[in-house]
């Protein structure tokens, strides 16, 4: 997961790039990231060269897989839009696992409502029907307990977690459960964030520590962690 990661250093910020007035299908785009790109991107990369297979379509499936619940393209609610749903149903499919908990997390219930409360922000909610069924699995999703480790005490789990592992930061914005997600990186003995970073305009990894990028902004949280089979 990392070195992948590490190759698309400098790679431009793109956002939103999945967000678009056609209906629902598969977008591939290795020319720019947002962060959950970055990561899905990496992620389909990574188990196409242990598959040993070189086509272009086993990259698109591997995609489709990650980006969809039960894998399946049924529209646009189908996609895997919260962060928390994305593990989930990822951990389902025996791709990767929540180690959240297992490394110290804490249980949170949070309900999740921030796109349909915001159909502005998104072009196809503005079917009614669309936003019907987004509303459908917010209230699903809404039911799940969550785990997470608060920033406060984020220092003393760094040990923890390993290199590549998949880290989502959670926030404090009303609806939302994760607002950036990238990499973990271990510099010196220090978790560092390798992520597309839309304040830098690329895929960066981040110079000050995962601990101080975590504290210098309020609505961030804590953090989840996945790790990959």
């Amino acid at each position: 997961m990392l070195e992948i990661g590490k190759f698309f250093l400098g790679t431009p910020y793109g956002g939103g790039t999945l967000e678009t007035i056609r209906a629902e299908h598969l977008i591939v785009n290795l020319r720019e990231y947002d962060c959950f790109t970055f990561v899905e991107s990496v992620l389909a990369l990574v188990r196409q060269v242990e598959s040993g297979e070189k086509s272009f379509e086993v990259f698109r499936r591997s995609l489709r897989e990650l980006r969809y619940r039960q894998a399946r393209l049924q529209g646009y609610s189908s996609r895997l839009h919260y962060f928390s749903d994305w593990m989930h149903d990822n951990e389902k499919k025996g791709i990767l696992k929540d180690v959240t908990a297992e490394i110290g997390g804490r249980p949170v219930r949070k309900v999740l409502n921030f796109m349909t409360a915001h159909p502005d922000l998104y072009p196809l909610l503005r079917n009614p029907d669309t936003l019907r069924d987004m509303k459908s699995v917010e209230r699903r999703i809404s039911r799940r307990p969550l785990f997470f480790v608060p920033k406060k005490p984020l220092r003393g789990v760094e040990d923890r977690i390993r290199d590549g592992d998949i880290i989502a930061i959670t926030t404090n914005t009303e609806g939302l459960d994760v607002g950036h997600v990238g990499l973990a990186a271990r510099l010196n003995n220090r978790i560092h964030f390798l992520h597309a970073s839309g304040t830098e305009g690329k895929v960066v990894l981040s110079e000050e520590t995962l601990y101080r990028y975590v504290m210098a902004t309020r609505t961030r949280s804590g953090i989840m962690v996945a790790r990959v089979y």
